[in-house]
């Protein structure tokens, strides 16, 4: 178990380069089983979801090795099994994403449920559902998903509401399946897109117009050299932690295209954003303001900002309402920044069509389940002891104690390196004061 103890109260400022997107790492290695050969992957992430889905890849036989540019090269050559351990997905939501290439390979596949962050129930039958147009049939059995084909071939899908998850699934089934597939309402986030481009390279027949996917099916992929994009959800989560002590950060390698729902919202919060070819300057130039935010597919607000941009409204002024309309639940962090201080108050959206409005499925909610709060502000914290609980959790409550008086520790930390490289060394570097215990 890791700790850090961080002691608030200091301006951050310098200058970072981002590393490969967590979201698009990880998801490319499982799309190297698509090829028989070695891949190399460049700019991946040094996260523990990347070191999970290595070992993942080496239980099916494949072989991973360290190579130069921060990078891993997997030789599928010797991929045999087409079952991962159940023990194996406990920490991580990728399995179902090696659906498509073990069915593609072997025409069967036996996979854990996936594990990660509880941030709410992931509905995973837009992933059946999917699959099944391409001729799939799956079921549950004891913690495991048991998928087989006698034939991958094309299909039509719409989903009727965005998975973003969902979307790289079903592109990995169908990229050597018979025929043509069309994804309907497939989802725009750039770490899809990142995947597409990969698997272009690699020889498949992947176009997209809007939300609209289509799919030649090709008879074979061929190996890749392919440097992944950077994350985006650490450019966001590193600009706050900047703006929200007062300082000045430039992202070097920062793609502003990636964010833009984000970038509008700090303009008219009043925060101090330039951007140009090279990266993106963050800089604190007056008290923010209340600035209003719902989480949504891309290209809107996404939903793993929402809790980074709950501690950053806490030094805003006046009150911004906050509303989570992708997962059920994401408001694990809002008991432990009350616990310092932040003044947040509950309520319930009312929109006219609550099941266009929120994409998750309306079945899936708890009476009494709140999906707004207020922020208001600005408040100053103090420190506390807290237990991160998830990802973005782990860097809200690490923003908040950069805020708070005092020293404030949090216990689990670990859980915060599945999502970020070493966050705490690089907000050091910026000029916080952490001690990783």
């Amino acid at each position: 178990m890791a700790q850090l103890v961080i002691e608030g109260g200091r301006p951050l400022a310098g200058t970072i380069s981002l590393a490969g997107a967590k979201n698009s790492s990880f998801k490319l290695m499982i799309a190297s089983l698509l090829a028989a050969g070695e891949t190399c992957l460049t700019n991946l992430s040094q996260i523990d979801e990347v070191r999970h889905v290595s070992f993942m890849l080496q239980a099916l036989g494949a072989r991973v090795r360290p190579s130069a540019g921060r990078g891993l090269t997997i030789d599928t050559h010797s991929v045999k099994a087409a079952a991962i351990p159940e023990e194996l997905g406990r920490f991580s939501r990728a399995s179902t994403l090696f659906l498509g290439p073990l069915l593609a390979r072997f025409g069967r596949a036996v996979v854990p449920l996936p594990g990660g962050d509880a941030i709410g129930k992931r509905p995973l039958e837009r992933h059946w559902e999917g699959l099944s147009s391409l001729g799939v049939q799956l079921e549950v059995k004891d913690k495991l998903i048991e998928a087989r084909v006698a034939n991958l071939h094309g299909g039509h899908y719409r989903f009727a509401k965005n998975s973003h998850t969902g979307t790289e699934t079903l592109i990995m089934a169908a990229v050597l399946a018979k025929g043509r597939t069309m994804i309907d309402n497939a989802a725009q986030e750039p770490e899809v897109d990142d995947l597409i481009n990969f698997l272009n390279q690699m020889g498949a027949k992947i176009t997209r117009s809007g939300r609209m996917i289509a799919i030649e099916g090709v008879k074979i992929l061929q190996p890749a050299v392919y440097s992944v994009m950077p994350d985006r959800n650490q450019a966001v989560s590193y600009a706050i932690a900047a703006l929200a002590t007062g300082g000045e950060l430039t992202i070097n390698n920062a793609r502003a295209e990636h964010m833009t729902a984000f970038l509008t919202k700090l303009k008219q919060a009043g925060a101090g954003v330039e951007t140009d070819v090279t990266g993106i300057r963050f800089f604190f130039k007056q008290t923010l303001k209340a600035t209003a935010i719902t989480t949504e597919p891309h290209p809107g607000f996404m939903t793993d900002w929402e809790p980074l941009w709950s501690v950053l409204m806490t030094q805003a002024q006046g009150g911004s309402k906050i509303i989570e309309a992708v997962f059920i639940d994401r408001w694990q962090f809002v008991p432990d920044l009350i616990a310092m201080g932040a003044r947040i108050s509950y309520f319930d959206p009312k929109p006219n069509h609550p099941d266009r409005f929120y994409n998750f499925n309306l079945s899936d909610d708890r009476t009494g389940n709140y999906h707004g709060i207020i922020v208001s502000g600005p408040t100053r914290l103090h420190a506390g002891r807290f237990s991160v609980k998830d990802i973005r959790n782990g860097a809200t409550l690490t923003i908040a104690g950069l805020l708070a008086q005092g020293k404030t520790v949090l216990n689990n930390a670990e859980l915060i390196d599945r999502g970020y490289e070493d966050f705490a060394g690089q907000l050091v570097t910026l000029g916080a004061k952490i001690t990783k215990i």
